[in-house]
C-alpha cells in the first residue's frame, strides 16, 4: 500500500477529536512501544546521531508526551509517540536534543490527571506534547503548574480558555461551521447528506450537526442527522436503514474507524451505498490498524486530512517520511504521527527564541509570540496561528486535502488537494 496519512481527528483534524470517553479506568502500569516502566511512563531520546547537526547540540530539553496508549481512544492516538520520535530528528538537525517521557491516559480522565502529575512531579518536564481524547482531564493541572502544552485541540474547550495550551493549526472551533466538506459533497455530485456523531463528545456531536448546516448552506439537503450515537459502538444497522429511508447519497461521520467502516458496510449491505462516503479517520496507517476487513470496507471511501498526503510527494512530505524512517517507522503514516511530528516542530520553533536555558515560562512566552507556524511545509505554504482561539474551523485556512481509497492505495482527489471552504456566518452549534 502506498504510504499515506488520518487526523486530525485529526478531523477534519478536529473531527478525529471525536474520540472522547468518560469512563474511569484504574491507574495500573502500562507499557508502550518506547519501552514501559512500572510507573506507566516510558522515556526516549533523540541523540542526533542519525541526522547530526553541523553546529552541535544547542540544548537538551525534557518533554512530556501525553496520549491515549490504551483504552478506547488508543486506536486513533497511540501513534502520536511515533510522530514525536520522528520529530526529534528534525530537532536534531536544528541543534536540539529532545528527550521525551511518555505517559498513558488509559482513555480515562482520572488516569490522564495522574499521568500529568507524574510528568511534572516525577519527570520534571518543561513542556507537554499532547494528543488525547481526554486532555481535558489533565488540562487544569497543566495550567495550574504553568506547563506549556502543544498539540491537537481534539477534545474540549480548554484549548480555547487555557492560555498555556497551543493548538497546532489554531483551536478548531467545532461550534462554528465551514463549508469545506459540504463543498466536496457538491463537487462529487451528492445531493442529500447524512451525518453521525458521538453523544459523549461535544466536538463529534457538533461536527454532525454542523455538517448538516453546511450542506444546506451550499444548496444540498440534510436528510439525516444523529449527534447522539454511543461512543465506539458498531451497532449501526438502525442508522443505515434511517439513511436509506432518507435517500442519503452523501454520508460523513465524526467517529472512530471501527464505527465509520461498520456504517459504510451496513449501508452497502442495505443496498444504499452513498455516492460519497466521507470519513475523517481511517486514512493511511489508521486503516491498517482498524482491524480485519477494514481494507475491503474502505474501498472507494473518501477521507479528508489536514496536511498534504504523502502521495503528493512534495518536499515536505518526503522530509516527513524520511524522518519517520530515521526513527525506525516504516509503516503507513497516521493522523497521530503527523500531529506528533508537527507538535515537535512547533516546539523547535519556540525553542529558537526561548533563550539558552529554556524554562516553562520562556517557552510559553515564545509560543505566545508565534502567529505564523508553517507546519514544516505540510500545509502547502499556508501558516497557522497557534494563538488563534477564535477563527479556525476546518484546518488551516479551512483547507483540507481529500483522498480516495482505490484497491490498496490512496488517490489524491483532483481539484481537492486542498479544497478550501468558507465560514457560515452567524451560526453557533451546541455540543449537546
Amino acid at each position: 500500500m502506498a504510504r499515506s496519512r488520518q487526523r486530525s481527528l485529526t478531523i477534519l483534524a478536529a473531527a478525529a477529536a471525536a474520540l472522547m470517553v468518560s469512563t474511569a479506568c484504574s491507574s495500573s502500569s502500562k507499557s508502550n512501544s518506547s519501552g514501559g516502566s512500572s510507573t506507566g511512563a516510558s522515556t526516549g531520546a533523540s541523540t542526533g546521531a542519525s541526522t547530526g547537526s553541523s553546529t552541535g547540540a544547542k540544548q537538551t530539553i525534557t518533554v512530556g508526551v501525553l496520549t491515549d496508549l490504551t483504552g478506547q481512544a488508543a486506536s486513533g492516538n497511540k501513534t502520536f509517540v511515533n510522530g514525536v520520535k520522528a520529530g526529534t530528528f528534525y530537532a536534531a538537525r536544528n541543534g536540539y536534543t529532545i528527550k521525551y517521557v511518555v505517559a498513558d491516559t488509559q482513555t480515562s480522565p482520572t488516569a490522564a490527571l495522574s499521568a500529568a502529575r507524574q510528568l511534572v512531579t516525577q519527570d520534571h518536564v518543561s513542556v507537554a506534547l499532547v494528543e488525547s481524547a481526554l486532555a481535558f482531564g489533565a488540562a487544569p493541572y497543566f495550567t495550574a503548574q504553568s506547563i506549556p502544552v502543544i498539540g491537537v485541540s481534539q477534545d474540549g474547550p480548554e484549548w480555547i480558555t487555557s492560555k498555556n495550551m497551543f493548538a497546532l493549526s489554531g483551536v478548531l472551533r467545532q461550534d462554528k461551521v465551514a463549508t469545506t466538506a459540504a463543498d466536496f459533497f457538491k463537487m462529487q455530485g451528492a445531493t442529500i447528506i447524512g451525518t453521525l456523531g458521538y453523544s459523549i463528545s461535544p466536538s463529534s456531536a457538533q461536527f454532525a450537526k454542523g455538517q448538516s448546516i453546511a450542506a444546506q448552506h451550499v444548496g444540498l439537503k440534510s436528510g439525516y442527522v444523529n449527534s447522539k450515537f454511543p461512543f465506539g459502538s458498531t451497532d449501526v444497522q438502525p442508522v443505515a436503514l434511517a439513511m436509506k429511508d432518507a435517500h442519503v447519497d452523501g454520508m460523513t461521520a465524526a467517529v472512530d474507524p471501527n464505527t465509520g467502516f461498520a456504517l459504510v458496510t451496513a449501508l452497502r449491505n442495505a443496498g444504499a451505498a452513498p455516492k460519497v462516503s466521507l470519513l475523517p479517520t481511517g486514512y493511511g496507517g489508521d486503516l491498517t490498524q482498524a482491524g480485519p476487513g477494514a481494507l475491503q470496507a474502505a474501498q472507494d471511501v473518501y477521507f479528508f486530512v489536514g496536511e498534504e498526503p504523502v502521495e503528493m510527494q512534495t518536499p515536505a512530505t518526503k522530509q516527513f517520511v524520511g524522518d519517520l524512517k530515521s526513527a525506525g517507522i516504516t509503516s503507513e503514516p497516521t493522523y497521530a504521527e503527523y500531529n506528533g511530528y508537527l507538535s515537535t516542530g512547533l516546539l523547535v520553533r519556540a525553542l529558537k527564541s526561548a533563550g539558552s536555558n529554556p524554562s516553562k515560562s520562556s517557552i510559553t512566552t515564545a509560543l505566545t509570540g508565534i502567529h505564523d507556524y508553517d507546519g514544516l511545509g505540510l500545509w502547502g505554504g499556508r501558516k497557522s496561528d497557534p494563538n488563534d482561539r477564535t477563527n479556525t474551523i476546518a484546518g488551516v485556512d479551512n483547507c483540507l486535502w481529500f483522498v480516495k481509497l482505490v484497491g490498496s492505495s490512496f488517490q489524491v482527489v483532483k481539484g481537492a488537494a486542498p479544497l478550501c471552504g468558507t465560514e457560515v456566518k452567524g451560526v453557533t452549534v451546541s455540543g449537546s
